[in-house]
């Protein structure tokens, strides 16, 4: 399937990557199919592209490859709607933010996680309320998040 973006021009994009979202991105309700396109080979960071608007990609990454641990109980609500068999069948991926003026300043948003069913591809945003978990939690050590407009 050959896809349109702005930031990676048009690609061939792999089937196997390519995930319907039952479970919108907040914000994002009538984008309802991504694919995961990883941008440099062994990066720590992927790209969640949409399929039908070029211009329209996240950050996106794993929490634990930074250290940070991260666990929490899907919600039965997101189970059913993803069609979730077994634990086995999921990945777990946070969008990041990276300011522009400070990459070490980098936060990803552990509260609401985009879960995806590798075996069905399906996919979504679960938002974990109650949970206590940071929305800009700092990928570095040391290194706290910076609000908008806030020189470095």
């Amino acid at each position: 399937m050959k896809i349109q973006t702005t930031r990676f021009g048009e690609i061939e994009g792999d089937e196997n990557l390519i995930f319907n979202f039952k479970m919108p991105i907040l914000g994002y309700n009538d984008e309802n199919q991504f694919i995961l396109i990883e941008s440099k080979e062994a990066s720590l960071f992927k790209w969640l592209q949409s399929t039908n608007t070029p211009d329209l990609a996240f950050l996106v990454t794993s929490p634990g490859f930074f250290g940070i641990d991260y666990v929490f109980e899907l919600p039965e609500e997101a189970e059913t709607i993803l069609n979730v068999k077994s634990a086995e069948d999921l990945v777990v991926l946070n969008i990041a933010k990276v300011p522009n003026n400070n990459p070490r300043g980098t936060t990803v948003n552990l509260l609401a996680p985009i879960i995806f069913n590798v075996t069905n591809h399906d996919a979504g945003q679960v938002v974990l309320s109650g949970s206590g978990l940071d929305v800009t939690k700092p990928l570095f050590e040391n290194q706290a998040p910076q609000k908008e407009g806030e020189p470095v």
